[in-house]
C-alpha cells in the first residue's frame, strides 16, 4: 500500500504539559474525565529503548494503547491506519516526541504503530493500555499483529 500521510482519526495527541519547580518537574499522562471509559487503562508499564532501536511495527484487534513519551531521549513514532472502515484509511501520520515534545498519544485498536530512538540516550516510554497483556493471569493469546520479521510489509520504521 502507498501511505499518505496525514492526521488519523481517533488518534489522540495532547501535550504532556510539565508542571516545574524547584525539584523537578511533574506530567500527567492520563486522567479518568479526559479519557472515554471503554479505553481506561487497567495496567501500566514503562520501557527503555536503546538509541537507534525500533520498537514495532505491531496493531491491536481490540486494545488502545496510551502512550507517554516524556524523556529522557526522544522518539520518532510512526502510525498507519490499517482500519478499513476509518475515513483516515491509508494514512501515515508521524511524530517526534519525548524530552524535546513531551506528549501523550492514544493509539487506537487497528492503528499499526511503532517508534525509533532518535536520541543518544536510553529513551523511556510509558503505556497505559485499556487490555491486560495476555489476558487475566497472562493465560490468553497477546492481542498483537506484528509486522517487524515480515519482509513485504508496507509499515516501514525508517528514520
Amino acid at each position: 500500500m502507498d501511505w499518505k500521510e496525514g492526521i488519523i482519526k481517533d488518534v489522540v495527541i495532547r501535550s504532556a504539559k510539565q508542571y516545574a519547580d524547584k525539584r523537578g518537574w511533574l506530567a500527567e499522562i492520563f486522567r479518568s474525565d479526559e479519557i472515554a471509559q471503554d479505553d481506561m487503562p487497567v495496567m501500566g508499564y514503562v520501557s527503555a529503548t536503546k538509541p537507534g532501536v525500533a520498537r514495532g511495527p505491531h496493531e491491536h484487534r481490540e486494545q488502545t494503547d496510551i502512550f507517554g513519551f516524556v524523556g529522557p531521549g526522544n522518539l520518532r513514532i510512526r502510525l498507519w491506519d490499517n482500519r478499513k472502515d476509518s475515513s483516515s484509511y491509508g494514512v501515515m501520520q508521524i511524530v517526534d516526541a519525548g524530552e524535546k515534545n513531551p506528549v501523550v498519544v492514544v493509539v487506537p485498536p487497528g492503528v499499526v504503530h511503532g517508534y525509533r530512538n532518535i536520541s543518544s540516550v536510553d529513551a523511556i516510554v510509558l503505556n497505559f493500555p485499556n487490555r491486560l497483556y495476555a489476558g487475566k493471569g497472562k493465560k490468553q493469546a497477546v492481542d498483537e499483529i506484528r509486522y517487524e520479521e515480515e519482509k513485504n510489509t508496507s509499515f516501514i520504521m525508517d528514520n
